[in-house]
């Protein structure tokens, strides 16, 4: 065995440094000169990542190569190289690298988040685009959203108003994620997992457990992914979780797919309103079994969950931070909320046109802090052209849209929170310089989902209750592990009813 490993390490080096003298003559772009054997420019990587290749990027120029092992990598941070790559060239990287986690979590590269480009893809991207998520679909489960944001506002009223007036201390982080949860779970399969202030059942621990687990293991990095030669040596621990973790997960969906069919199965008059995600897929599978497999209806149970818990639940923590720190733009998006909607009901998506202020609010929030500060990878099918550099096929693209999101060369003061820039003719909204959700093939089906759920949850927040840091200090804004750039500190706070709402929210 170690002679094996010797030879296999030796038959490396040797074909790494024939390759990188081939390569320096290929017309590639700027690159760190230390790569190392085996590693390549792993060994410059550190937490957070998309702060690490910012600065690389600023010392190499806003186009960079480099190697993550063996795999080449394409790391981009203008929003003209970003056009090239998503718009000119959006065929050749509509790919995503083959990466452990798409193999287990992915059901080896077949959902939407993971399939390569091609036919099988476009029909995903077409049912999740035309039946799961469209603007109809959205409007019908518009209710969801409305009585779990209300339930949100409730829970806090009754912790808050036990104490004659004084303010309470919460914690949003788990708060924001089980309200997002219990979105998603509603529109997917009908049922709440987070219940205020009852005893979890069995079911509710393990699915917490199985969603807690999801996010771990799915953002934590692989080596292996990078340097397969360590998966013979016993260094793949992660790839053994995620194994198990895709057992416990389809069979906790495979259950509610079996609740739901045997449900719609038993009433033939279920009204089309109420049907749920894993609904209208069973729907499909009855025109097409072939192609709509309980396999097929489990992946996009999970992409849908995974894309749209974690990543709203993080803009609005990292939001109200935002604002807590910021008291006086906290106050002009209540004038506007007391202006626009009144002290007599909530926040409903049809005042959203007239709350100019509350949505440039959340537009700053998303160029600050993007829920993904690196776009899911794309990887090039051929050799192409990005900014007169030859690009080889196989290369995995990453586009750091935090690099460009607080670029001071394209944004006046980005450190500042400035809603006002997102207002008035001055705004810088087009093109490529501001992409929460990614562009082209591969953007992100959910925005409108996402654009009628976190205003909605900030503003009603916003409206109902008063709200004040813990100390003088000022909210921790320190990055977190993960690829939704989660807060590193979850947001603690105090909050209080607002004397004005206090008619309202006793009716609630």
């Amino acid at each position: 065995m170690e002679v094996w490993i010797f030879n296999y390490v030796l038959f490396y080096l040797i074909f790494y440094f024939l390759t990188q003298r081939l390569l320096q003559n290929r017309g590639l772009p700027p690159s760190p000169a230390l790569s190392l054997p085996i590693i390549g420019h792993l060994h410059l990587i550190k937490k957070p990542l998309h702060r690490t290749l910012a600065k690389l990027s600023t010392q190499h120029g806003p186009i960079l190569f480099l190697r993550f092992g063996s795999r080449p990598v394409l790391v981009v941070s203008s929003p003209s190289a970003t056009e090239e790559c998503l718009s000119k060239n959006d065929t050749v990287f509509a790919n995503r690298p083959r990466l452990l986690a798409g193999k287990h979590l992915g059901y080896d590269y077949t959902t939407l988040v993971w399939a390569p480009y091609g036919d099988h893809w476009r029909n995903l991207r077409r049912v999740a685009s035309l039946q799961l998520l469209s603007s109809n679909r959205v409007q019908k489960y518009l209710g969801i959203p409305m009585d779990e944001v209300k339930s949100l506002v409730v829970r806090l009223f009754r912790s808050t108003s036990k104490g004659s007036g004084e303010f309470q201390v919460v914690e949003m982080k788990s708060m924001f994620f089980e309200l997002t949860l219990n979105v998603m779970m509603r529109m997917i399969a009908g049922k709440r997992y987070c219940r205020d202030g009852e005893d979890e059942l069995e079911e509710e621990k393990k699915f917490k457990e199985i969603v807690r687990e999801s996010f771990q293991v799915s953002g934590a990095t692989n080596i292996v992914d990078f340097v397969p030669m360590l998966k013979w040596v016993g260094l793949n621990k992660i790839e053994k979780k995620l194994e198990i973790l895709q057992r416990k997960r389809d069979e906790f969906m495979q259950n509610l797919i079996d609740e739901r069919r045997k449900l719609t199965s038993s009433n033939s008059c279920y009204e089309q309103n109420s049907k749920t995600i894993v609904d209208v897929l069973l729907s499909a599978q009855e025109t097409d079994p072939d192609y709509y497999t309980d396999d097929t209806i489990r992946g996009f149970m999970q992409v849908l969950l995974s894309a749209g818990t974690d990543t709203s639940a993080a803009t609005m923590e990292w939001g109200l931070s935002l604002l807590l720190n910021n008291p006086k733009t906290l106050e002009k998006a209540r004038e506007e909320i007391d202006m626009e909607v009144g002290q007599s009901r909530l926040i409903h998506e049809s005042d959203y046109e007239r709350l100019a202020y509350l949505h440039a609010v959340i537009s700053e929030t998303f160029r600050m802090c993007p829920p993904g500060p690196l776009l899911v990878p794309h990887e090039s099918s051929e050799e192409c052209m990005v900014g007169g550099f030859s690009i080889p096929r196989g290369t995995m693209l990453l586009v750091n849209i935090w690099a460009m999101h607080n670029d001071p060369v394209l944004w006046e003061n980005p450190t500042e929170f400035k809603p006002d820039r997102f207002l008035g003719p001055g705004l810088v909204k087009n093109g490529f310089t501001f992409l929460p959700f990614g562009t082209g093939r591969r953007g992100c089906p959910g925005e409108s989902l996402a654009m009628g759920l976190i205003p909605l949850t900030v503003g009603c927040l916003i409206q109902c209750f008063e709200w004040e840091r813990m100390g003088e200090e000022m909210v921790d804004m320190s990055e977190g592990n993960g690829l939704n750039m989660p807060k590193a500190q979850p947001l603690v706070a105090r909050c209080r009813p607002r004397p004005a709402m206090m008619n309202l929210l006793s009716q609630l």
